[in-house]
């Protein structure tokens, strides 16, 4: 049997056991070949687990969803940086990650992390029929970025929504972002990922670098609080600073381990 490897279950985006997104996270020494680490997150079979490696003074950062490799994922971010800062003993205030889209910057923020990730304002765009018909109320407005981005009435439309992944399957398309202004946040969301087995995500940071953009724009205010309408629930505090975002939350321990192969 080869030497045990850690392997870390964070909850993220929430200050609740059971709540938020749970990820993976797993600290390597080197790389894994990618089918292997492609396995391993299968295996894991939560939306996201997060590899890293030490390169110099920061990280080289990739993330898995059970399927696929994905470009951007912000609460396994949040995730391996409580790991680092809480269980690693990295003693710097910000980390810096190597990903797939640039260098990620995050940072102890009194009680909360904070990740600095772009910003990625959705656009308008054509509505697919498989769009419409997939989801169960017409929304008022169609955009999108790397994810569909759909903007309804009000906080209880979104609350209300069925996703139909018959329809939804038939997309070429990571995700589908639901959005509406709220009461006692800014703004709510959820997240679908057809041809997935995540079905809809918990929390999502990714989403949120098209959110926190569109809603600064829309209210008029630089400063937002934001709600993820899933059943576990998450809750970001965020901020627009022009090409870049920031999103900050707590995150929990679930547990920690070691994985063999």
């Amino acid at each position: 049997m080869s030497n045990p490897l850690s392997i870390f279950q964070v909850d993220a985006f929430t200050s609740k056991l059971f709540g938020g997104n749970p990820a993976a996270v797993c600290p390597l020494e080197s790389w894994l070949p990618d089918e292997v680490m492609q396995k391993l997150a299968a295996e894991n079979n939560l939306s996201e687990t997060a590899f890293f490696v030490k390169e110099g003074e920061g990280f080289h950062l990739r993330w898995f969803t059970p399927e696929y490799e994905i470009d951007l994922c912000g609460h396994a971010t949040l995730a391996t940086a409580f790991v680092l800062f809480n269980y690693l003993h990295f003693e710097k205030e910000v980390i810096k990650f190597q990903t797939k889209s640039g260098m990620l910057e995050v940072r102890k923020k009194n009680e909360l992390i904070e990740l600095n990730f772009p910003s990625r304002m959705p656009q308008p765009c054509h509505a697919p029929e498989a769009l419409l018909k997939g989801i169960n109320f017409p929304p008022l407005k169609v955009l999108k970025s790397r994810d569909y981005f759909l903007v309804y009435e009000d906080e209880a439309l979104i609350k209300q929504i069925v996703p139909d992944f018959n329809y939804l399957n038939r997309l070429d398309t990571i995700g589908v972002i639901i959005t509406a202004a709220a009461k006692e946040v800014d703004f709510v969301s959820r997240f679908f990922v057809p041809n997935s087995v995540i079905g809809e995500d918990p929390v999502t940071g990714s989403a949120h670098c098209n959110l926190i953009p569109y809603w600064a724009k829309e209210l008029n205010k630089t400063t937002l609080t934001a709600k993820q309408l899933s059943s576990r629930e998450g809750e970001l505090f965020c901020e627009d600073k022009g090409e870049r975002v920031t999103m900050a939350g707590n995150a929990v321990l679930y547990l920690k381990g070691e994985f063999y192969l």
